[in-house]
Formats: C-alpha cells, sequence, structure tokens
C-alpha cells in the first residue's frame, strides 16, 4: 500500500455496489457507476483529493471489475477490494422517472428485470481480513462505516485508537447489539429521517460521540453536538437551493463527503478542535455539494459530467448563493456492459 504525501486518509467499509442507473429518456444508455453508501463516498472523497482505501470482497465477476475500472478512474485506492472469502458484487438497479407535478422520483430494483432472480446482495468483510488491514489504519483520518458486522466495528474501534474520527451511517437497525456497539465507538453518527427516526443514545454516558446528524430531505439537516464537553440543542441548517432538480439519489452521500472533507482531515484531534464555525462552515459545503448533486442523474453522474474546474466554479456559486450558469456538458466515455450474474448469456 502507498500514500500520497500529505493527501488525508479514509478507509471504508460498507455496501460497494454496482449501480446500474436507468435514466428518464428510456432510450438512453443504461450508466453503470461504482454505488452505495460506502462506495459513494469514498469515490467522492478520492475525487476531492484524499487517498480513500474501500474494504470489500470482490471476486472479479464483470459487476466488480467493472466497479475497479470506475473507482480507479476516480484514484480509489484498490489495496483491500479482494478480501477472502471473496463473493459476487452487489448489483443495484435505479430507476429514474417524473412525478405527475414533474419532480423527479426514483426507487431501486434488487431483482433482475430479465430473468427475475434477486440480484446480488451486501456481503460484509469478516475477521480473516482484520489482520491484513489494521496496520494500514495507522495514520488514518477518517474510517467509514454504513453496515454493521464484527470485522467492521473492530476495525473502526482499532482506527479509532489509531486516532482516526470513526464515522456511522446507518440505513437501519439491522442487528440492535452491533448497532449500539457502533454507537460506543463512532465519533460521527449521520442518518436519514427518512430511514431512522433517531439513533437512540448517541451521546449518553461516555459514549465518544462528538457529532450527530439528521438529514431532513429538501428541508436540510439537523445537528447537535458534543465538542465543548456536553451535548448542544439541536441546531437546523436549511438546505441550499439546487440549481436544477434531475434526481437527489446520493446527495447524503456528497454532505457527508463535504463535512469530512473540511472538518476530519486531521483526525479525532482536528474534529475535537473544531469550533461552532467551523463545524457549520463544513456543514454548509456538504449541503453545497449535495445541492449540486440534484442536477445529475445518478448518485455520482456530476462527475462524470463536468470538468474538475467546472464542478469548483459551480460549488462557489452555489455556496455563495450566485446563479449557476450550466454549461455543456462532456460526452461521456463508453462503459462495459455488465448484467445480472443469474442471465443464462453470462452464466453459461
Amino acid at each position: 500500500m502507498t500514500r500520497s504525501i500529505a493527501r488525508p486518509t479514509i478507509f471504508g467499509t460498507g455496501l460497494v455496489a454496482l449501480d446500474l442507473v436507468i435514466g428518464v429518456d428510456s432510450e438512453a444508455p443504461v450508466h453503470s457507476w461504482t454505488g452505495g453508501t460506502c462506495g459513494n463516498v469514498l469515490s467522492i472523497m478520492a475525487y476531492l483529493g484524499w487517498d480513500a482505501y474501500p474494504i470489500a470482497r470482490m471476486n472479479g465477476d464483470p459487476a466488480s471489475e467493472r466497479v475497479r475500472v470506475d473507482m480507479a478512474r476516480w484514484g480509489v485506492k484498490l489495496d483491500y477490494t479482494d478480501c477472502a472469502p471473496t463473493g459476487h458484487t452487489p448489483i443495484i438497479i435505479q430507476q429514474i422517472r417524473r412525478a405527475r407535478d414533474g419532480s423527479p422520483t426514483h426507487r431501486f430494483l434488487w431483482t433482475c428485470p430479465h430473468c427475475g432472480q434477486r440480484l446480488p446482495s451486501y456481503r460484509p468483510v469478516t475477521q480473516h481480513s482484520v489482520e491484513r488491514i489494521s496496520p494500514a489504519l495507522q495514520g488514518a483520518s477518517v474510517y467509514f462505516l454504513d453496515r454493521v458486522s464484527r470485522a467492521a466495528l473492530t476495525l473502526a474501534a482499532e482506527a479509532s485508537r489509531a486516532g482516526a474520527v470513526v464515522v456511522f451511517e446507518p440505513s437501519g437497525k439491522s442487528d440492535e447489539k452491533l448497532f449500539d456497539e457502533a454507537l460506543q465507538i463512532a465519533h460521527v453518527v449521520k442518518y436519514s429521517d427518512q430511514r431512522l427516526a433517531e439513533a437512540d443514545g448517541t451521546m449518553a454516558g461516555t459514549r465518544p460521540t462528538l457529532l450527530e446528524i439528521q438529514t431532513l430531505g429538501s428541508h436540510g439537516l439537523r445537528y447537535r453536538h458534543c465538542l465543548s464537553g456536553k451535548p448542544s440543542e439541536w441546531h437546523i441548517l436549511p438546505a441550499l437551493p439546487a440549481p436544477a432538480l434531475v434526481d437527489t439519489c446520493g446527495s447524503g452521500d456528497w454532505c457527508t463527503a463535504g463535512l469530512l472533507t473540511r472538518a476530519a482531515s486531521r483526525g479525532l484531534e482536528g474534529l475535537r478542535g473544531c469550533g461552532e464555525g467551523e463545524l457549520v462552515d463544513a456543514l454548509r459545503f456538504g449541503q453545497a455539494l449535495a445541492a449540486w448533486n440534484c442536477g445529475f442523474e445518478g448518485a455520482r453522474g456530476g462527475m462524470y459530467a463536468l470538468e474538475k474546474h467546472e464542478f469548483h466554479r459551480q460549488i462557489d456559486a452555489i455556496a455563495s448563493g450566485k446563479p449557476v450558469l450550466r454549461v455543456v456538458e462532456r460526452p461521456q466515455i463508453s462503459e462495459a456492459s455488465v448484467a445480472c450474474p443469474a442471465c443464462p448469456s453470462i452464466a453459461s
């Protein structure tokens, strides 16, 4: 494993999947991009200048190879994407539609529309991977997890001892015991009000939670923190206006990445040293990224559509409340075709 000089590092376990994005135009090609909360956050962090190391169990099937090619395009480090025992990479189909009022909606499909078989789903890394990965966590700024498992929590605890900010972004409570254990390790807990009403006990007793964030969709987010030594009241940050509303998928992942970029590059020590103003600045940067992302199809569609300098120009405009002038998007790179492993054309 090689790390770039003076670049913060993030490790992540959780959902790293292949997204098959079907846009509003049913005649347009289906995009195949890295997806899943963990996959998106780490890809965005690499795009924003971090060394990003996803921890996954890719076995070399067509979906995993497509994910590897896509992540490598953005500079994601692939050292720990083949943890044993390997398995099929999860595949998620996202369909984007328009509601009667013209607003975008999306839904996720978990079965193949061609053969009807259930698509490969998430399988957590195992304790078998811990010994191999633990030494690499020294010097990491952030450890991210969106799914709980014994191995993920072991690695999170090791990263915390090494001075990293542990970020837990649950989508639900699949295992109450492991969920509670994750709350006893995490410094940042972020969740959507649409998926989790509340994360009970984040700041209770001696738990290390420094920041709790609940996202509220189009209404923005609310947060509370313990940076001063005791829990603050809840504070609300209204959402920043989106320059265009094409698809909201993935905006929460952009918000997470923006927050971490501004508040966690120096690890736990840096986060603890944040003042209220610095924290709000980091959250607002995340919200600017989330608003910008709404202008493109897919969880990270804008990364493929715009040159980097144009991305920065548009983010600066959103953050300062200025109009965002759309530019001609760059041509899309041809993507490899990926199908369900159970389909006859793939399985034969």
